[in-house]
Parts: C-alpha cells; sequence; structure tokens
C-alpha cells in the first residue's frame, strides 16, 4: 500500500474520531438534534473546500478588506463628528445636554442610527420653539406699542432688540416669555377697562351737562383705542366735563333724579323706598349732595344688573296684565259688536291665549323667585310686598272690579224692570207699519192735548232705522190721583202685531209733564 492511501485513511479515522468526539461533547453539553446537523455540515463545509487560494491572493484579498474596512471608519467617523457638531450646536440653541456617545470608538451603525434620530428630534424641538418665540415675539411687540412701553430689562431687550437666531430657546426662556407676555396683556387689559370706564364716564357727563353734538364730535378720534396717548386725551376730557359739572351742579343733580326715576320704575320701587332716598328731595345743590346722587345711582345701577332677568320677567308679566285687563274691558263693552275687519275675533282669540300664559309666566317667575330668594336669603319684593302677593292681590282686584259691575248691572236692570212695570217699557219703531200712509221724515202729529213749546226729543217718538215719526197722545192723570187711562187718537188705523215688544206704547204725561223717551236694549226710543 502507498504511503499516500495509508496517510488518507489515517486521515479519515482521524476525521471520523473528531466528529464522534464532537458529538460526545454537543450531547455533553445539551446540543439538540436539529443544531448538531448543522454544526456536522460546517464542519463538511471546511473539510470539503472548492478550489485552490494561495497566499498572495489571500494577502490581497485581505488588504482589500482592510481597505474597505478602514473608508467605512473614516466614513463613521466623519459622520460621527458632523453629528455631533449639530448636535452641540442644536444643544446651544435649545440649552440641553449633549448626546452621550464614545467619540474615541468607531460607531456601530446601530449607534449612528440612534444619533441620527437623537439630531433630528432636536431639530423639529428648534423649530417648534422657533416657531412659539416668533409669535410669542410679534405679540409682545404689540402689547409694548399698545401700551407704549419700552423695554427696560435685559431679558426684554434680549427678545425685542436682539437676533432671532441669537435668542436662546430653552425651556426656561420660553416660559419666561409666556409669562411677560401675559403681564403685558393683563396690563392692556387693565388699560382697555380704564379707558372705556373714561369713556362711559364722559357720555354720562355729556348727557347730564347735555353736551351739543359739535362738541362732542370734537373728541370722537379718542373714543376708540387704548394707548397712553388716548387714555391721556380721555383723562383730560374727564376733568373738563367734571369741572363743568361742579359749574352746573343743579342742572347735573336734576338729570340724575331723572335717571334714578327710571330705575326706580324698572326695579319696581314702592312709594315708601323711594322716599327713603331723602336727598332726592333736597333742594339745597351741594357737592356732598351730588355725591349722595352719584352713589345712588351707581347702588341702583349695580342692582338692577344683578336683578335685571328677574325685573324683564315681572315687566313682561305686568304688560300682559295690562293686555289682558284692556281684553276684559272690551270684552264688557256692548259697542265691540259694532266693529268691523275681524277685530273682534282677534281680540277673542289674544284673550284666551293670555289667559293660558299668564298663569304659566307667573309660575315660571315664582320658581324663578324662590331660587333667588334661597340665594340671597331676603324677600324680592315689587311694589314694596312680595311678588306673588302682588300678583295675588291684582287678581283679586279683578275680581272684585268684575262682582262690582256685575253688582251695578244686577241694579241697574232691577231699577229698569221695576220702571217698566210701572210705566211700561219703551217702544222700538219698526222701519215700516203696515197700512200706514206714509208722511214726510220729520214731520210729526199734533197731540190732542197741549205740548209744551219747547218740546225736547222726550216729548216725541225718534226713529232708530229711518221710519216714519209718530206722536203718542198722552192722557192726563185725574187730579184725585186714580191710574192714568190711555186712549189712542190713532183710531182706523191698524196697529201693530202685539209681537213686537213694547211697539205703539205711549208716553205719559205726569201732572202735565211729559215722560222722556229711555233706551230698550241698546236703541234709542
Amino acid at each position: 500500500m502507498r504511503r499516500s492511501e495509508v496517510l488518507a485513511e489515517e486521515s479519515i479515522v482521524c476525521l471520523q474520531k473528531a466528529l464522534n468526539h464532537l458529538r460526545e461533547i454537543w450531547e455533553l453539553i445539551g446540543i439538540p438534534e436539529d443544531q448538531r446537523l448543522q454544526r456536522t455540515e460546517v464542519v463538511k463545509k471546511h473539510i470539503k473546500e472548492e478550489g485552490e487560494t494561495t497566499i498572495l491572493q489571500l494577502e490581497k484579498d485581505l488588504r482589500t478588506q482592510v481597505e474597505l474596512m478602514r473608508k467605512q471608519k473614516k466614513e463613521r467617523k466623519q459622520e460621527l463628528k458632523l453629528l455631533q457638531e449639530q448636535d452641540q450646536e442644536l444643544c446651544e440653541i435649545l440649552c440641553m445636554p449633549h448626546y452621550d456617545i464614545d467619540s474615541t470608538s468607531v460607531p456601530s451603525l446601530e449607534e449612528l442610527s440612534q444619533f441620527r434620530q437623537h439630531v433630528a428630534t432636536m431639530r423639529e424641538t428648534k423649530a417648534s420653539r422657533r416657531e412659539e418665540f416668533v409669535n410669542i415675539k410679534r405679540q409682545i411687540i404689540l402689547c409694548m406699542e399698545e401700551l407704549d412701553h419700552t423695554p427696560d430689562t435685559s431679558f426684554e431687550r434680549d427678545v425685542v432688540c436682539e437676533d432671532e437666531d441669537a435668542f436662546c430657546l430653552s425651556l426656561e426662556n420660553i416660559a419666561t416669555l409666556q409669562k411677560l407676555l401675559r403681564q403685558l396683556e393683563m396690563r392692556k387689559s387693565q388699560n382697555e377697562a380704564v379707558c372705556e370706564g373714561l369713556r362711559a364716564q364722559i357720555r354720562e357727563l355729556w348727557d347730564r351737562l347735555q353736551i351739543p353734538a359739535e362738541e362732542r364730535e370734537a373728541v370722537a378720534t379718542v373714543m376708540t383705542g387704548s394707548k397712553a396717548k388716548v387714555r391721556k386725551a380721555l383723562q383730560l376730557e374727564v376733568d373738563r366735563l367734571e369741572e363743568l359739572k361742579m359749574q352746573n351742579m343743579k342742572k347735573v343733580i336734576e338729570a340724575i333724579r331723572v335717571e334714578l326715576a327710571q330705575y326706580w320704575d324698572q326695579c319696581f320701587y314702592s312709594q315708601e323706598q323711594r322716599q327713603a332716598f331723602a336727598p332726592y328731595y333736597a333742594e339745597d345743590y351741594t357737592e356732598n349732595l351730588l355725591q349722595l346722587h352719584d352713589a345712588e345711582i351707581v347702588r341702583l345701577r349695580n342692582y338692577y344688573e344683578v336683578h335685571k332677568e328677574l325685573f324683564e320677567g315681572v315687566q313682561k308679566w305686568e304688560e300682559s296684565w295690562r293686555l289682558f285687563l284692556e281684553f276684559e274691558r272690551k270684552a264688557s263693552d256692548p259697542s265691540r259688536f259694532t266693529n268691523r275687519g275681524g277685530n273682534l275675533l282677534k281680540e277673542e282669540k289674544q284673550r284666551a291665549k293670555l289667559q293660558k300664559t299668564l298663569p304659566k309666566l307667573e309660575e315660571e317667575l315664582k320658581a324663578r323667585i324662590e331660587m333667588w330668594e334661597q340665594e340671597h336669603s331676603k324677600a324680592f319684593v315689587v311694589n314694596g310686598q312680595k311678588f306673588m302677593e302682588y300678583v295675588m292681590e291684582q287678581w283679586e282686584m279683578h275680581r272684585l272690579e268684575k262682582e262690582r259691575a256685575k253688582q251695578e248691572r244686577q241694579l241697574k236692570n232691577k231699577k229698569q224692570t221695576e220702571t217698566e212695570m210701572l210705566y211700561g217699557s219703551a217702544p222700538r219703531t219698526p222701519n215700516k207699519r203696515r197700512g200706514l200712509a206714509p208722511n214726510t221724515p220729520g214731520k210729526v202729529r199734533k197731540l190732542n192735548t197741549t205740548t209744551m213749546s219747547n218740546a225736547t226729543a222726550n216729548s216725541s217718538i225718534r226713529p232708530v232705522f229711518g221710519g216714519t215719526v209718530y206722536r203718542s197722545p198722552v192722557s192726563r192723570l185725574p187730579p184725585s190721583g186714580s191710574k192714568p187711562v190711555i186712549t189712542s187718537t190713532c183710531s182706523g188705523k191698524k196697529t201693530p202685531r202685539a209681537g213686537r215688544h213694547g211697539a205703539n206704547k205711549e208716553n205719559l204725561e205726569l201732572n202735565g209733564s211729559i215722560l222722556s223717551a229711555r233706551t230698550f236694549k241698546g236703541f234709542q226710543i
């Protein structure tokens, strides 16, 4: 056997022993079967190498790999340096700590990726903070211009005067910026409130002093805005008007009294409440009296504004109540049946609607007033008494008035019935009488008895619908006072039918005096 063959067999034996030894080790350390197969495949690949590589080729390959790795190292180091420079710049602007990375070693691809993500996040933070800074700066400048405020601190000067890129966008600076803006806005709001108060004072003094429109237009330019120069001009106008007010004390106090009376009406003050403010009736027009009136009008104004909703509700009830009473009055007026155009139907609908809405409105006001009284621990009064008592009193007065009117009607009807039973009812003249020759209107027959020369309408029957006018003879009472005997001079004439109530009843002359005509069921006889 050749030596080469012997070496080959020995190599196979050695390889077999080595594989067996490896399997024992894998089994000893507990490597599973699938991993043993994988490891065996690796060993096989190492043993079964294809192609031959010379030393020179191997050196060349290694040098190529080294150059590639050096190039990668250089690129990674350069990128790391660039990222560190960007990080440093951003950290200085944002006042944030630098990114923690070892600059002496070559960073891995993963480390570079994380560093790049960090720098990108920093750029986004810078952009958002810069946008917020620019927005706040613009508002701060506007407020300072409105207030005529000059930057008086180093921070304010850095914000307003320095380059925007040089400003440190730290969280602390952003918070300080926001605080400065709030302070300026608060001052601006206070200034606006002061200017509005001065304008209101000016308008009030204009009205009280009856300043002409031409003089008011002279200061129209300062009636808007809240800059310092506007506030100064408003204050000067107030001072001028206050001086005029002192010179026109009586005129101003009387104007305040007119306003006081209006608020008393709006607040439903009773006479006792009005009289409680004694200065209202004083005639010594002094500065002290003016101050008392000013204080009272301010108090009343505030009182009305606090309870405005309730007062408006009461006012609505008052208006509805007056309208309801008006409809009630019209409903009892007989002449309402003579109107035209459907007004009667409209009034009845409105009256029926008010009869439903009034109690509902009263209940709503009652609930709101009870809630108000619980909150304020005092009674809500209207004209010196509790509102619901006031409402009940109005209803009771209305009921009594209707009862009084009803009794008056009954008494009137009773008296009329008694008169008719004694003297007979007054006739109603028809349009035409059958069987009677037509007479010229305006001409009347003479009475069989002597009448007064100045006989009035009481001595004749007047037509209602344009019919013929007739005289009725009147019999005299006998001296003994016996009952009068009624005789008719209309003999030969056909009398009206008995169905017409009271038709052709004759006027009676008692003791030489002629009875006057009466009204019967709405028609003048």
